[in-house]
């Protein structure tokens, strides 16, 4: 087991090789993804280095209920982006304050500890997620991420009462 306290900044490099286990891939996914979020997302900031961490047959399957799951599942490059731009269309920030991992060469269990700040309300939710990641070639092939709370995660980005 190991713990990270913060993600990893910096894209691969053009003599950068592919990282060779899931953790390691997923550190710089999640680094990448936060840095594209805080740029706002899709038209904002480039979703190179992101996709530098996806292979092309990428699965992201997302629990219903959330406020950015849209379909649930989201395939490819192209899925991905489409997620990332909606994901980055609620959330302002992520911040990851704690991650454990467990795993191999290809596959990883990942605990986050994250905090977001919605762009609508500008509330923050700080919450627990645990992913199962399965990754191909240096690249994410599917991940499968649990909320801890869903529920608070969807009131942090509803308006209360007092908003309308």
């Amino acid at each position: 087991m190991s713990t990270t306290t913060a993600a990893t900044t910096g894209g691969p490099g053009a003599d950068e090789q592919p990282p060779v286990d899931a953790w390691t891939v997923m550190e710089r996914f999640y680094a990448a993804e936060a840095a594209y979020v805080a740029s706002g997302g899709f038209g904002k900031a480039s979703y190179d280095r992101v996709a530098a961490y996806l292979d092309p047959e990428v699965t992201l399957h997302q629990a219903p209920g959330l406020p950015f799951t849209g379909t649930g599942t989201w395939r490819g490059h192209d899925g991905m982006e489409r997620f990332l731009a909606r994901f980055s269309e609620v959330w302002e920030s992520m911040e990851f304050l704690e991650q454990e991992h467990w795993g191999d060469e290809d596959t990883v269990v990942v605990r986050n500890r994250v905090r977001f700040r919605a762009r609508a309300t500008g509330r923050e939710v700080d919450t627990l997620i645990v992913q199962l990641i399965t990754v191909r070639n240096g690249r994410m092939l599917e991940c499968r991420p649990f909320y801890w709370d869903p529920e608070a995660v969807a009131d942090a980005c509803r308006p209360c009462d007092t908003d309308r």
